[in-house]
This record gives C-alpha cells, sequence and structure tokens, in this order.
C-alpha cells in the first residue's frame, strides 16, 4: 500500500490544469480517500509508473508531491473515523 498525497498551486489556471491531471492520474492507480490523498495498493513497478508520470505533470518549484509506504499490513496502521467510508480495493469488484 502506498498513501499519495498531493499540494498543487491552484492560483493560475496552469496550476488548476495540473491538479485536474494529478488528480486524474491517481484515480488511474487507486482510490481517493481525502481531497489529495489516493490510497493505492501497487507493487515496486506501479510505484515506479505513477512517480514518472506525477512527476511529469507537477510543477517541482510550486507544487508537492508524498508518497508513504504503508506495506503489505497496511490495514492495522489505518485508521478511520467518520464520513466517507472507504472500499476494500482488493477486494471483489461487483458492477
Amino acid at each position: 500500500m502506498v498513501l499519495i498525497a498531493y499540494d498543487v498551486n491552484t492560483e493560475n489556471k496552469f496550476g488548476r490544469k495540473r491538479l485536474r491531471q494529478v488528480a486524474k492520474q491517481c484515480t488511474n492507480y487507486g482510490q481517493r480517500v481525502q481531497n489529495s490523498v489516493f490510497e493505492c495498493v501497487i507493487d515496486a513497478a506501479g510505484f515506479k509508473e505513477v512517480q514518472h508520470k506525477l512527476e511529469q505533470i507537477i510543477d517541482k518549484d510550486a507544487d508537492s508531491l508524498r508518497f508513504y509506504f504503508l506495506g503489505n499490513d497496511y490495514k492495522s496502521k489505518v485508521v478511520h473515523i467518520g464520513a466517507k467510508v472507504s472500499l476494500d480495493v482488493e477486494g471483489i469488484l461487483m458492477v
């Protein structure tokens, strides 16, 4: 489990575009749990891929990206209180 958190400067239209692009890329790899936080169950190759894609989008002088590695035993490391109950990202998906 990798937690991706980002802060994109949205003071201009280019920043707002970057914010949308970062969020879109993150939805390809995990589940949004807060406005700018995603939980992603990915392997090392998937992490390198998303890291590279996000680095291509952000402005390193104005924006911030953070990756937190929770490991395989992540379920015991996450405590959630309040609204927005999350889905089991490794569970069965019924469409």
